[in-house]
């Protein structure tokens, strides 16, 4: 079947030539997405989406934490979407990069059809988690949150908001130790594996994290 979709263009940013080779070759295969640049460093990057404001560009996590974290907020201006990977990315990670605006987090060690797929999901201003990268966060806290009290409502607002036990009870007026018993019995209640896996299922409960269909 031919794929009838607009085509959308991608900036590649990774340290390695050979990685930025390789997707080269994988997206000649795709007609609806068009290479427009490359760069191997952040600010190169940055000028890439600056001159030729791609649809997407998929940056290397192996740039730095911060410095990518910087970078992604230098982004969010630019109408360009953004996809970060790693050769390891952990699910800590993959939130933190969520929360800054990246639209897709995936491994290197990916299929290239997902690869793909990720890349025109983001294209069209939809997001992408791996599989790898959720866990047990499969699990919605949909249908559990009702259960919860109102304060356990409260708490689970700050952790999707990022925010460490002793920021969450000083903005409630609680102890740290409170926080945590809160935080157990919310993990109780929905299933959720971690604080973490709580954040993520929040942002998906909110739309602003969808699984990936290959």
């Amino acid at each position: 079947m031919t794929n009838m979709a607009p085509t959308k263009t991608v900036a590649i940013c990774d340290t390695q030539p050979v990685t930025i080779a390789g997707l080269q070759t994988l997206l000649l295969e795709s007609s609806d997405l068009q290479l427009v640049g490359t760069a191997t460093n952040l600010f190169n990057g940055l000028e890439l989406v600056r001159s030729r404001a791609p649809s997407v560009i998929i940056v290397d996590k192996a740039f730095g934490l911060p410095a990518t974290m910087d970078w992604l907020t230098s982004l969010r201006s630019s109408g360009t979407l953004s996809v970060i990977w790693g050769a390891s990315i952990t699910e800590a990670e993959a939130l933190r990069f969520m929360q800054a605006g990246a639209h897709g987090v995936m491994r290197k060690t990916a299929e290239p059809e997902s690869v793909i797929a990720c890349l025109r999901t983001v294209a069209v201003g939809n997001t992408w988690m791996e599989d790898a990268l959720l866990g047990e966060t499969d699990r919605s806290v949909r249908n559990s949150r009702s259960n919860l009290p109102p304060r356990e409502h409260q708490v689970v607002e700050l952790v999707e908001q990022g925010m460490k036990n002793k920021d969450i009870g000083l903005s409630m007026g609680i102890r740290p130790g409170t926080v945590k018993i809160h935080l157990k019995h919310i993990f109780e209640k929905t299933g959720i594996r971690g604080r973490y896996g709580l954040a993520l299922s929040g942002l998906r409960e909110k739309g602003l994290l969808s699984y990936p269909t290959v």
